[in-house]
């Protein structure tokens, strides 16, 4: 048995997951239920359970693709670059870079506060930040402290979060990133 659309169009898991994104990020994970996003998709809510057991299951699915997307475009720079300080700047750029470009997906992995998700988002969420302190303190002479490098991360997530809450996208305010990363870069080589 085959999880159906109306119109006989096919229900793909695809479908299931940009859906709830957008829902997760717009109204929260508590305010959204298996109907509701059966009723946004136009299918059945039996059709999503072909794909999913339950929405924590959907939402898992999500913050671990998310973070390892994250993840691996950290691995990318780490790989290709020489410089360790332009390894670093470009470490930094990419995290804001990906947080304005990929708001609903920042906005899950970082901005929600419900209780009852927090267990799901703590494993790969630790994964990324020790990511970033292993990647900052392999990079840096001065070998960041823990403190330094949560400072670090909270001043790029304060710039992510002003900007998701406005209009602008990542390209209109890429000069400002360039200018903030420059200046953590002081405190840093």
């Amino acid at each position: 048995m085959s999880p159906r659309k109306s119109e006989g169009k096919e229900l793909s898991k695809e479908m299931v997951l940009n859906e709830a994104r957008k829902l997760f990020a717009s109204v929260g994970y508590s305010k959204v239920s298996m109907r509701q996003l059966a009723k946004t998709l136009d299918c059945s809510h039996g059709a999503i359970y072909y794909h999913f057991k339950n929405k924590a299951e959907i939402f898992y699915s999500l913050v671990k693709t998310d973070f390892s997307l994250l993840n691996n475009k950290i691995d990318d720079i780490i790989l290709t670059e020489n410089n360790a300080s332009q390894k670093i700047e470009k470490i930094l750029l990419c995290f804001i870079e990906f947080g304005l470009t990929q708001q609903n997906h920042y906005a899950i992995m970082f901005l929600s506060k419900e209780k009852e998700i927090q267990h799901l988002l703590q494993l790969d969420s630790n994964k990324t930040y020790e990511k970033l302190i292993s990647s900052l303190t392999d990079l840096t002479e001065s070998k960041l402290n823990p403190a330094s490098i949560w400072s670090i991360f909270l001043s790029l997530h304060g710039f992510i979060t002003f900007y998701i809450n406005t209009q602008l996208s990542y390209q209109d305010v890429k000069s400002l990133a360039n200018f903030h990363v420059k200046n953590i870069m002081k405190s840093i080589v």
